[in-house]
């Protein structure tokens, strides 16, 4: 029976979660898309998720074309197709690299600092503050950072994709000795808007999971500063997963719509 009560509890708790983070989530983007809006707070925020975080993920682009231009010289090299090394890069970072590797370094990022913003608030009762100065939390603490997220995301993706070719371009032509103009044409050639399409929705997704968790995680924690602790580590954690999880769901639904 104790064995029982424990599965119940922990069955009952995981549908209380859900159903509080699906309360969240739509009261959230019901705030997003009603007026008034808070501009001044939404492009300080876009500010704070695109324009700072490019330097973490322009790092992170420019290494991993790198890797993969010398990775995939290794495995090709063996079968004499060397030349397809411009196409497995682009098609690479695009699709793939370039959305995942830019949502996790954001993710930790971001989801950390808004959780820890917005926890902090939450246990020093400057939430309730808001609530008292008729000043709904959701609309200037949440809606703002949903907006933020969605729109920015796929333009920091946009720029790691740039940035991610750039480094395979850099291994190949100046490393492994490929010809500068017929790697930039096969790069050119092989790509498609799908591509590059495929991985901006991926990005304005991973940017709502990111913003979601953070400000989840943040505004509903308790207990002082181990509190704010744990939700921060709640908010990076599970956003990365979310990434993760909806990357494969997403990969999915453009390879079914493409067969």
């Amino acid at each position: 029976m104790n064995f029982l009560q424990t599965i119940g509890s922990f069955t009952f708790a995981f549908l209380e979660t859900i159903g509080r983070l699906v309360s969240f989530t739509g009261t959230a983007l019901l705030h997003s898309v009603r007026p008034p809006f808070y501009p001044r707070i939404v492009l300080k925020q876009m500010i704070e998720i695109g324009f700072f975080s490019l330097p973490v993920v322009g790092l992170t682009a420019i290494f991993a074309g790198m890797v993969l231009a010398l990775q995939s010289f290794t495995g090709f090299s063996r079968f004499s197709t060397e030349s397809a090394i411009p196409n497995v890069v682009v098609l690479s970072i695009t699709r793939e690299l370039g959305p995942v590797l830019t949502g996790l370094m954001v993710s930790g990022r971001i989801a950390a600092s808004i959780a820890a913003e917005i926890g902090t608030m939450r246990v020093t009762e400057q939430v309730d503050a808001l609530t008292t100065l008729s000043t709904n939390p959701f609309k200037y603490l949440v809606a703002p950072r949903f907006i933020a997220g969605i729109t920015m995301m796929p333009i920091l993706v946009f720029i790691a994709d740039i940035i991610g070719v750039l480094g395979g371009y850099v291994v190949s032509v100046y490393k492994l000795g490929f010809n500068a103009s017929n790697y930039l044409q096969n790069t050119y050639d092989f790509v498609e808007f799908i591509d590059v399409f495929s991985g901006l929705v991926k990005a304005a997704v991973f940017g709502f999971l990111i913003t979601l968790m953070g400000c989840y995680h943040g505004y509903h924690s308790k207990g002082g500063a181990q509190g704010v602790g744990q939700a921060t580590t709640n908010a990076v954690v599970s956003s990365s997963i979310l990434i993760l999880c909806f990357n494969y769901i997403l990969t999915e639904l453009f390879f079914a719509a493409n067969g």
